[in-house]
């Protein structure tokens, strides 16, 4: 193995580079390489594999650097490829787990970083210039790693200083590790098990290194004290060497990126489609699980129209809907297949219009963790159109009511698995905005929630009200208040209107007046949910002026016609239905 670099590698005085000088380094890059690749095939070290943070709890070294160093405008560009470089590489990095003992390797982990691969031009440190290289921007990386390495306790196996001191890095005061494919590596091993967690913020690159509870925390100091370099590292921002030929100006000088949005949809809810139309602008881009407009299907029948670009993975779109139908109505199956088909629909996007001038997403609720946890939305302004409660608040609730009424299975058929709640939750916290009509899941998120009005319903006249007649919008399902109302149906000898699916099974309004009519001739519309996402058939009954009951899980604000109830309260909707009826 490659021993510690014990010293700072000495340059001398800054010299123009030329084509010769530039050519001799190529050629010594790749005897360097080639001599790596050797021993490596020797008995280099292993693919790590990846494991849950669930098992590594304990928090062993952290380390959290600014994404955006350089804010002059000639800068924009690399700036953008850096990060560009850094998702790439925390993508291959995050939640790799280092034995005790075993020998962790940048370069093993990340791969070569290849235009082929996604990589694009960043700044790198060569022959004491910042110049633009694919891959360029990964020591902020490995700067961090190495830190984190010394806090968690690990044997620094081979670390290499920069020659000269990179503005905004570790290298200003020796905390920093260089690194370049193949030769130029950092590898460390831990004295126990680590856990590894590489990932962008809007702001920030976050590492950490985390072990289990029953290890013994450890320290480590650099054990080479290096001296800081003796001069800083050019650019050509602020060096006047124009007859460089690496000098970027004129023809050579970088395009600025104007920067654009990306909106990644899903169903095309109305005030969504109100919402994007508001807020894009003339060169965004739009991703949709396929074309419903030009098919004909309302689901997802966005205005495509204008864009710059769009996208739609409709390969992915039809597996959903045929393991939707398979699945049935209802049940973990149902819900399994629609996230899994989330995952692969969101992967299509991303791959196809998350470009590194993307500077700003818009994404469904559905992709949220999924593109979270790959790394797709770090270092981005990002907003979330919100559709339903978030996972661990949503479960947290049936948890709740499962508890208290053990008898109704539907309450606890479904659990979303614990990262991917964790990762919705991580995702939520970070995102600069929430978009939603809806009441109750605005009122979570503070001053970060955009709230949208819900679209207006088509008035209708109403019919003459029957009196005792009650209208259900279903499904009935417990989450939905089915149960509750069933019990103060028979209580108060109700006639019901069920309008919804009627999942539980035939024999379900048993003991209840049920009756095919008109809702409009009920006397009120009754939706006791501990959950409702989407409260269409509550908005068309107060625009035809039938009376509703409803919790604020439906997510409407408080207006005439409705009454609102606390949900799971049979007290409480039966002296409501009394008023009603």
């Amino acid at each position: 193995m490659t021993a510690v670099s014990a010293s700072r590698p000495r340059m001398p005085s800054w010299t123009r580079p030329t084509r010769l000088s530039s050519a001799v380094f190529a050629a010594k890059v790749a005897a360097f390489r080639a001599r790596r690749a050797l021993r490596d095939l020797a008995g280099g070290p292993p693919r790590l594999d990846r494991a849950e943070a669930a098992g590594f709890p304990m928090e062993a070294g952290a380390v959290v650097t600014p994404l955006w160093s350089d804010g002059a405008p000639a800068e924009r560009t690399w700036q953008l490829g850096k990060v560009e470089n850094l998702r790439i590489a925390c993508r291959a990095l995050d939640g790799r787990v280092i034995p005790a003992g075993t020998v962790f390797s940048f370069w093993r982990q990340v791969g070569p970083p290849l235009a082929a691969r996604g990589f694009v031009r960043g700044r790198m440190l060569q022959q004491g210039c910042m110049v633009p290289a694919v891959g360029g921007g990964l020591c902020q990386l490995s700067n961090a790693l190495y830190d984190a390495a010394l806090q968690a306790g690990c044997r620094i196996v081979e670390r290499h200083p920069h020659s000269r001191i990179v503005p905004g890095s570790a290298a200003a005061w020796g905390r920093d590790a260089t690194v370049a494919w193949n030769y130029v590596d950092l590898r460390f091993a831990p004295t126990r098990d680590l856990r590894l967690t590489a990932r962008l913020t809007r702001e920030g690159l976050v590492v950490r290194l985390a072990g289990r509870p029953d290890a013994t925390p450890a320290r480590a100091t650099d054990p080479d004290a290096v001296a800081l370099p003796e001069a800083a590292a050019r650019d050509c921002a602020t060096c006047d060497e124009t007859e460089c030929f690496l000098h970027e100006h004129g023809e050579r000088a970088a395009p600025v990126l104007p920067g654009r949005r990306v909106f990644l949809v899903d169903e095309a809810w109305p005030e969504f489609q109100a919402h994007v139309a508001d807020v894009r602008a003339g060169d965004d881009r739009l991703g949709l699980p396929l074309d419903g407009a030009r098919l004909g299907l309302a689901r997802y029948a966005w205005p495509t129209a204008g864009f710059g670009r769009t996208a739609s993975a409709p390969v992915a779109t039809l597996r959903r809907t045929l393991a939707q139908r398979s699945a049935g109505l209802q049940g973990a199956a149902r819900r399994g297949a629609e996230l899994d088909a989330a995952e692969r629909i969101a992967g299509v996007l991303a791959r196809r219009l998350l470009t590194l001038d993307v500077t700003a997403v818009t994404v469904a609720q559905s992709y949220l963790p999924f593109l979270h946890r790959g790394g797709w939305l770090g270092g981005r302004e990002v907003s979330v159109l919100m559709t339903r409660l978030p996972m661990a608040v949503l479960q947290a609730r049936l948890d709740a009511a499962a508890a208290r009424h053990p008898d109704l299975a539907t309450l606890g058929d479904f659990r979303a698995p614990a990262w991917l709640a964790e990762a919705e939750a991580e995702a939520l916290a970070g995102a600069d905005r929430i978009v939603t009509p809806h009441a109750e899941i605005a009122a979570l998120f503070g001053d970060r929630a955009v709230r949208l009005a819900w679209a207006a319903a088509q008035p209708g006249g109403r019919s003459a009200p029957v009196a005792g007649r009650i209208a259900f919008p279903g499904p009935t399902v417990a989450r939905k208040g089915a149960h509750a109302l069933r019990e103060a149906a028979r209580a108060l000898d109700l006639e019901v209107i069920p309008l919804g699916a009627e999942l539980e099974g035939d024999g379900f309004w048993d003991g209840v007046r049920t009756v095919k009519a008109d809702w409009r001739t009920a006397a009120a519309m009754v939706q006791p949910a501990l959950v409702e996402d989407q409260p269409r058939r509550l908005l068309a009954a107060l625009a035809a002026g039938v009376p509703v009951i409803a919790t604020p899980a439906c997510g409407l604000d408080p207006q005439p016609g409705l009454t609102l109830v606390a949900p799971d309260d049979p007290a409480a909707l039966m002296a409501a239905l009394r008023g009603a009826l």
